[in-house]
């Protein structure tokens, strides 16, 4: 049977016909949808390198978190449909234009059409990594599909408290399902292998902290030092911007205080790690979140 005829990808599983014109809780159908593909320059340092990561934003979101920058696409589904060929084409010209790894961002609910285009592009010289780049709310069974495939995963990891996952994202069990996703990709992808300054094999977990949740963001790094030490990178991110969707949980329509931030930086340090990236403030700017009009 296809894979998309009961659609379970996701750990909504939904169960939808996707195959035959139903649409999932993604918002998916049959076709890979595609907002934005172009070389990438705002990733972590061993991604975007100096010449740009050739990222492909997807269309729809098994999250839908409300307070999600990229609601146009997550939310909203803009985007067109194309082809595995078509996909194959794009990930094939981004090497061209010198893009130092394909980036799929949010590109869950289409990894059977993902892995189809890799196989035509990789048949005609695709040879650049492979990165994964997710909300951390993945099934461990769709993860292994990925193997050899993937050669960088780039997980978020949002939620420590399921009390938070329920009403930010209505994923209760967000935590215990990231968690053991994320080990699966540590398994696939094992330690960083960096060459040239470019992540090459790996895994990155990255952490948004968000207004009033300081505490379990502090659980979050806890978990994932005492679990993974050094072996993985953990990125801090401070760029949470208020958006037209969490006007309604007035505790996450402002900004993240920069003393929680520093705060948070200070606590990395002081358990030592090492292995991890922080941002300047002035990414928590509208102006970092790309524009999804077609390029």
């Amino acid at each position: 049977m296809n894979i998309l005829e009961k659609c379970t990808l996701c750990p909504r599983m939904c169960g939808a016909d996707r195959a035959h014109g139903e649409v999932g809780f993604c918002g998916a159908g049959d076709v890979a949808r595609i907002a934005r593909a172009a070389l990438h320059f705002w990733e972590e340092p061993p991604i975007s390198g100096s010449r740009g990561s050739g990222a492909v934003f997807f269309s729809g979101c098994t999250m839908k978190c409300v307070f999600c920058q990229n609601y146009k696409i997550s939310a909203e589904n803009l985007g067109r449909g194309v082809s595995p060929q078509e996909l194959a084409e794009i990930f094939s010209d981004l090497q061209g234009q010198g893009a130092h790894n394909i980036n799929l961002v949010t590109p869950t609910h289409f990894i059977p059409q993902i892995i189809t285009a890799l196989d035509i592009a990789k048949s005609g010289g695709l040879n650049i990594p492979v990165v994964f780049n997710t909300s951390g709310y993945e099934r461990v069974e769709t993860l292994k599909m990925l193997d050899g495939y993937v050669d960088v995963y780039l997980p978020d990891l949002k939620y420590f408290s399921d009390k938070y996952a329920l009403r930010y994202s209505n994923a209760p069990d967000y935590f215990a399902v990231a968690s053991a996703a994320i080990a699966e990709m540590f398994r696939q992808c094992g330690e960083p292998v960096i060459e040239d300054g470019i992540l090459k094999r790996g895994v990155i977990v990255r952490h948004l902290m968000l207004p009033s949740l300081l505490f379990d963001s502090k659980k979050i790094i806890d978990y994932l030092y005492k679990t993974y030490g050094d072996k993985i990178y953990i990125s801090l991110m401070s760029q949470y911007t208020p958006m037209p969707r969490s006007a309604g949980f007035p505790e996450l329509n402002k900004p993240l205080p920069r003393e929680h931030y520093r705060a948070m930086c200070d606590y990395c340090a002081e358990l030592g790690i090492e292995k991890a990236f922080v941002q300047d403030f002035s990414s928590a700017d509208e102006s970092f979140i790309p524009d999804f009009y077609g390029e």
